[in-house]
C-alpha cells in the first residue's frame, strides 16, 4: 500500500456574510517517488468549515487507489471529528449531534466519513500560520484560489 502525506486548508473571506469567496489548498506527498502534487480551488458563497472539509473530501479523492495516508491540517474542526471519535458518535446518532441536533455540513462529513474507509486514514493538526512549510504552502494555495476568483469578478 502506497504511503503518501497529505496537507489541507480551506480558508473564506467575509466568512459567515451571503456574498463571500472560499477556497481550498492541498499538497500531496508522495515520499516514495520523492514527488510532490498541488491543487487549488475557488468556491463562492460558502464557509471556512465547509472548505476545510472540501479540501481534505477533494485530497482523498484525488487518490486513485487504497492508500496509507497521513493527513495534516490545521482545522481542529475536521481533526478533532476522527481523533477525539465525534464522527463515530454522530455516525450512531443518524448524523446528527444530540438526539436532534442538525449536524452541521452533514453531507460533507458523510462524504469524508465514506472516504476514510477506503483509506488508512491517520489526522494530524498542525498549527496555522506557523512554521509548518506545508500547512504555509497550503495557506498560500487558498489566498492564491481566492485572489484569481476576484479577478474573475
Amino acid at each position: 500500500m502506497k504511503k503518501i502525506i497529505m496537507y489541507t486548508d480551506g480558508g473564506c473571506r467575509d466568512n459567515g456574510n451571503d456574498i463571500n469567496l472560499g477556497a481550498i489548498g492541498i499538497v500531496l506527498i508522495y515520499p516514495e517517488k520523492k514527488y510532490k502534487k498541488e491543487y487549488k480551488k475557488g468556491f463562492k458563497n460558502t464557509t471556512n468549515n465547509k472548505m476545510e472539509l472540501l479540501a481534505v473530501i477533494t485530497g482523498l479523492k484525488m487518490l486513485k487507489e487504497p492508500c496509507e495516508i497521513t493527513i495534516y491540517s490545521d482545522s481542529a474542526y475536521v481533526v478533532n471529528a476522527f481523533q477525539q471519535k465525534w464522527i463515530d458518535s454522530w455516525r450512531k446518532k443518524g448524523w446528527k449531534r444530540g438526539k436532534d441536533k442538525e449536524l452541521k455540513n452533514k453531507k460533507l462529513w458523510m462524504e469524508l466519513y465514506q472516504l476514510t474507509q477506503i483509506h488508512q486514514v491517520e489526522f494530524r493538526k498542525v498549527k496555522g500560520h506557523a512554521q509548518d512549510e506545508y500547512n504555509n504552502r497550503c495557506d498560500e494555495l487558498v489566498n492564491l484560489a481566492m485572489d484569481e476568483m476576484n479577478k474573475r469578478e
